[in-house]
């Protein structure tokens, strides 16, 4: 059994945002992202997954068709399958987000 403890997974890089994998199969994955102020996930689109943001921490601004929102810890949005959607964090502090895809984009 393997078990990941959240506030554990963490790791940022100047550079750009950090995916850190927790769990993947054929049917779906769950990664960490972390997101120093500034860093962001160009909006794009997977036509055939789901995807799910969830913030653990920081204030995080989710694109979704288009659509900008703030987002604070617990908050989550789905992103339907072909919706263009990204992850941008424009606030002072770093940003971890839990993202939760099915089918994985390589998988569809």
């Amino acid at each position: 059994m393997k078990v990941q403890h959240l506030p554990d997974v963490r790791g940022f890089a100047e550079a750009k945002l950090q995916k850190h994998n927790l769990f993947s199969t054929e049917r779906f994955f769950l990664d960490v992202y972390c997101l120093r102020p500034g860093q962001a996930q160009t909006p794009h689109a997977h036509a055939g997954s789901d995807k799910v943001y969830v913030v653990l921490e920081g204030r995080p601004t989710v694109e979704l068709d288009g659509e900008r929102q703030e987002l604070r810890e617990g908050d989550a949005v789905l992103c339907p399958a072909g919706s263009s959607h990204g992850l941008r964090n424009a606030g002072a502090a770093d940003a971890r987000v839990l993202v939760l895809m099915s089918p994985p984009p390589e998988r569809t």
